[in-house]
Formats: structure tokens, C-alpha cells, sequence
């Protein structure tokens, strides 16, 4: 293996963009388009998040309210994009927030924050692949879950340790699959809706009775709330444009772009599938042992629909998976590469691909392996829990990361017009991205079946800040 230096990339005092080592003879490759972008999005946040979750939020806020929580989740996400798109056209770098974290807010933060998501990501690779497992089990339900998750570890990593070109170029493939699943499951659903096609085999139009069956919120309005966080892993992975920033073509173009393209796109599908599926399903029934997209197709009759969804349903799941590992790499990569853990981790093989960082974030596949072994059904919706929280804690970063580079930006005597990309609203945007990230947070502690995650993620947080202060007075001696 023919191994490099790692890169070093900074801000000048004067706000310069982007600027390698000039002792580097092959930084990180920026031969990313719009295009890879907008898909890679895709790629990271739709998943097992809306195929599978998404029924299990319904049962638990019913239909209105799910409808109502990912409208608030997407608004979130809406805010919190505008700032990262803000922080990663002003700094295009490999690592994204967790740069910005360690530069605006302090090394502790900016070190916890590169480690909480590269575990957000080994532990979404584990719910992923366990999903995946049991998709297939769907045609072969005789054999164990864990043999097809290995199958398919093997597969998301080897796309990731030929070249950067040809992970853009899968994902590209995978998220257009499932795309135009969407859009079909949407289309249809709405005949159904309307009449146009029979559900369980009746003419009777569906219309919209489900949506008031047992009241508006019939678990309670709280119900919308304790399951935000499910909603938000369901979001989680928009953030991923930022972490390719580094090796993207033209980001001050691409990335605005890219954000403006994804974040209505995801609006229209995330809403349009939840809408279809809170009218087609009754919301008692709705749950994780099957995809509520098959539900609708079996319940309009369309049995061979129900296996193709499943196959896509398998693709959207290898896609965020190829996404996740992609974004864990990347994350080790930064860590790397700026000295804070061993800089062997941030060695590139021939073909730019950071193959020792990569090796490492696949452990996070394991995860897979034992949910399958524990109870797939149980231990699945817990690595959903612990994803969506550590997620959004680093949304929190962002926005604060916004906030103080803005003002640092402001006090050095720049405006905003020289900025080529900016947030509006100054500082209410980030106030509010900061704020809703937050309160995500709080209403885990009054969901029982979600409220582990808080067990595992914040002691995790002030480990990861011991972790650095022991390094800091390590290396100062």
C-alpha cells in the first residue's frame, strides 16, 4: 500500500477559504459533484429511519401527531442546515463541524464532537445492517439475520476502500433506487386515498378517516414529543454535505446547492410517505416487525409490489450504510490529521481513501451482529435512540459554532455581503436551531422505552471530555 501524509487544512486571519499543505503530494480528492452531493444526502437520511421507524412512530403519536413531528423535525433540520451551510462554504473541509466546533467553541468540544458522531455512525451502521438482515429474511426466513449482515459489511466497505469516485458514483446509484420508490409509494398512495384503486379489496374510499381514528392524538398529545427523537434519526444525515465539503469540486457553488436541493426534496418525501401511510394505515397497527411501506402495498392488493419495496427498502438501507461509513471515515480522517489521535489513522492509501480509519469505523458493524444475536426487534429500536440523540448534540454544535463564527466574523470588521454564503436572521437562526436541538434532548427523559439512550450517551459525552484533557496534559508534558 502506497501511503501519504495526512493534510493539514486551515483558516487564515483574513477568512481564506481552503488551503492545503503544500507538503502533501495527495491530499483527499475533490472530484465530488452537486450531484454525488444531493444523492449522498439522500444516501445518509433515508433509511431505516422512515422504511421501518417511521410505522413505530405512528403507532406511538398516531397519525396526526407523527405527521405533526416530523413537520417540527423538519423545520429543525431546515435551521440547522442553514447554518452548517454557512460554516462549510466559508471552511470547505474534510471533518466539517467538528473543525468548527474545535475552532469556535474549544478543543474539548470540537474533539467530543468528531467522536460522538463517528459513534453516531458506527451505531446507525449496526441498526442498518440489522435491518438489512431482516429484510432478507422476508425471502429467506430460515436463515440467521447475522449471516446477511456480514455479507453486506463486506460489500458497504469494499465500495468505500476503492476510491471516493466510486462510493459517490454507488450512492448515486442506491439513492436514486429508492427515490423513485417514493415517489411511486406517494403517487399510488394518493390514488388510494382518493379511490382510484382499491385497499383490502373494497371500493370503499379510505379518504382520510384514519388520520381522526381514536381522536387527533390518541396516545396523548406527549406522544408527539417522546417521539421527536426517532423523528430526528429519521432526519440525521443531511449533515453529511458538510463532511464532504473536502472533497467536493467547487463548494462554494455546490454546497449551497446541494443544501436548497435536499432539504425540499426531503420535506416533499418525508411528509408525502408519512401522509400516505397515516391514511392507509390504521395506526394500532402500524409498528417495526414490517415496513409500513409493504403494508400499503399489500393492503392495496399489489403482492409483487410488496417484494420489489423490500428490495428497495434493501438498497435505501445499504445507502445509508455506505453514507454512515463514509461520514465515520471522514470524521477519523480529521481527527488524524490534526494530531489529536495517532496520525497513522490519517494515512491515505494510492487512491485517497483513508484505508486505516475506514478499517476502524467498520468495527461499528459488529453492532449488527449483536442486536441480531440479543433481539433484533428490541436492541434495533435502541441503537435508533442512542443515533438520534448523539445526532442531535452535534446539530447543537453546529448551530453554536454558527453563532460564534459569525460574530468572530463580524468583530474582525467583515459583513455579511462578504460572505459568499450566508444564514439569515442573524443570530435567531442558530438561536432557534440551538434551542429545538435542545428540548429534543430534555423529552427523551419522559419516553421509558427511548430514555436508555441517555444511560449510554451522556455519560459517553463526559468520557469523551475526560479522554481529551487527559491527552492535552499528556502531550503538554
Amino acid at each position: 500500500m502506497d501511503e501519504q501524509a495526512p493534510v493539514n487544512h486551515h483558516l487564515d486571519r483574513e477568512g481564506s477559504p481552503f488551503d492545503a499543505d503544500p507538503h502533501d503530494s495527495a491530499p483527499l480528492q475533490r472530484t465530488m459533484t452537486a450531484r454525488h452531493l444531493l444523492m449522498i444526502s439522500f444516501g445518509g437520511v433515508i433509511g431505516t429511519g422512515l422504511f421501518l421507524s417511521s410505522g413505530w412512530t405512528i403507532h406511538q403519536a398516531g397519525p396526526i401527531g407523527t405527521i405533526l413531528a416530523y413537520a417540527v423535525g423538519a423545520v429543525l433540520v431546515y435551521l440547522v442546515m442553514l447554518c452548517l451551510g454557512e460554516l462549510a462554504v466559508a471552511m470547505p473541509w474534510t471533518g466539517a463541524f467538528h473543525v468548527y466546533a474545535t475552532r469556535f467553541i474549544g478543543p474539548a468540544t470540537g474533539f467530543t464532537v468528531a467522536i460522538l458522531y463517528w459513534s453516531t455512525w458506527t451505531i446507525a451502521l449496526g441498526s442498518e445492517f440489522t435491518g438489512a438482515g431482516l429484510i432478507m429474511q422476508h425471502w429467506f426466513p430460515g436463515t440467521p439475520v447475522w449471516i446477511w449482515s456480514a455479507l453486506f459489511i463486506a460489500l458497504v466497505f469494499t465500495l468505500n476502500a476503492l476510491s471516493v469516485r466510486v462510493f459517490a458514483e454507488a450512492e448515486t446509484l442506491l439513492s436514486s433506487i429508492k427515490v423513485a420508490a417514493i415517489i411511486v409509494f406517494i403517487f399510488l398512495g394518493l390514488l388510494a386515498i382518493v379511490g382510484l384503486l382499491p385497499v383490502h379489496g373494497s371500493t370503499i374510499r379510505p379518504g382520510l378517516h384514519n388520520l381522526t381514528d381514536g381522536g387527533i392524538f390518541p396516545n396523548g398529545f406527549g406522544a408527539v414529543f417522546t417521539t421527536m427523537l426517532a423523528v430526528n434519526f429519521a432526519f440525521s444525515g443531511t449533515e453529511l454535505i458538510g463532511i464532504t465539503a473536502g472533497e467536493t469540486a467547487d463548494p462554494a457553488n455546490t454546497i449551497p446547492r446541494a443544501i436548497k436541493a435536499t432539504l425540499w426534496r426531503l420535506v416533499l418525501f418525508f411528509i408525502g410517505s408519512i401522509f400516505v401511510m397515516a391514511c392507509l394505515i390504521p395506526w394500532r397497527e402500524a409498528g417495526v416487525d414490517q415496513s409500513p411501506f409493504v403494508t400499503v402495498f399489500e393492503a392495496m392488493g399489489l403482492h409483487w409490489a410488496g417484494d420489489v419495496m423490500n428490495f428497495v427498502i434493501l438498497t435505501a438501507i445499504l445507502s445509508a450504510a455506505n453514507s454512515g461509513l463514509y461520514a465515520s471515515t471522514r470524521m477519523l480522517w480529521s481527527l488524524a490529521n490534526e494530531g489529536t489521535i495517532p496520525r497513522s489513522l490519517a494515512r491515505t492509501n494510492r487512491r485517497g481513501v483513508p484505508i486505516v480509519a475506514l478499517c476502524l469505523s467498520m468495527v461499528g458493524g459488529l453492532l449488527a451482529l449483536l442486536s441480531s444475536v440479543v433481539a433484533a426487534d428490541t436492541v434495533y429500536l435502541v441503537l435508533v435512540s442512542i443515533s438520534g440523540l448523539a445526532v442531535v448534540l452535534v446539530w447543537m454544535a453546529i448551530a453554536a459554532s454558527q453563532l460564534l463564527f459569525r460574530r468572530d466574523w463580524l468583530r474582525q470588521g467583515h459583513t455579511v455581503d462578504e460572505l459568499q454564503h450566508h444564514a439569515p436572521g442573524y443570530p435567531w437562526v442558530g438561536i432557534a436551531a440551538f434551542v429545538l436541538s435542545g428540548l429534543s434532548c430534555i423529552l427523551i427523559v419522559f419516553d421509558p422505552t427511548q430514555r436508555t439512550a441517555l444511560f449510554w450517551t451522556v455519560p459517553f459525552v463526559a468520557l469523551c471530555y475526560l479522554a481529551h484533557w487527559l491527552m492535552t496534559r499528556r502531550s503538554a508534558r
